[in-house]
């Protein structure tokens, strides 16, 4: 029963991945299918970490350094931009319940409330940028290092 407990949340996330996909107007099944991997590839990370951190917010910044990682390469493998696979495939872990919560917490006058759930969702959504910037600014500097050494003659470095 405990594989359930990996499994069915990553189908899910799968599912909904393709559903955004539609929406997004991702063209083909193969582009569906890679922004969808990415969204269960990024649920799989995020559940798998849990053991390890005990922290939704470093478990949301590994899944994001994992999503960012499958949509460069992919992005690289179909020649396609980069930002349609990320953002597919992230959409599983928005925080949009922690907005919500943070949003009727605030119109309910809750101030004590309203601070903490606005502090932990601003460091879920931190999280996930820092992770996908990471990702982002390692694999410019591995391009910019490529082109570099195509440029200098004979294609060697100095």
């Amino acid at each position: 029963m405990e594989q359930f407990t990996y499994y069915l949340p990553c189908i899910y996330a799968f599912l909904a991945c393709i559903g955004f996909s539609l929406l997004f107007n991702i063209h083909g099944a193969a582009g569906m299918l890679i922004c969808a991997g990415g969204g269960a590839l990024g649920w799989l990370v995020y559940l798998l970490a849990a053991p390890l951190v005990h922290s939704d917010i470093i478990q949301s910044f590994f899944a994001a350094l994992a999503i960012s990682a499958w949509s460069e390469i992919m992005a690289r493998l179909r020649r396609c931009p980069v930002t349609s696979y990320l953002l597919v495939a992230l959409f599983p872990l928005v925080p949009g319940g922690g907005i919500y919560y943070t949003m009727e917490h605030a119109m309910s006058g809750e101030t004590s409330l309203f601070l903490e759930s606005l502090l932990h969702t601003l460091g879920l959504a931190g999280a996930l940028a820092v992770g996908v910037l990471m990702v982002a600014s390692l694999a410019r500097l591995v391009t910019n290092y490529q082109n570099h050494r195509r440029s200098l003659p004979g294609g060697k470095h100095p």
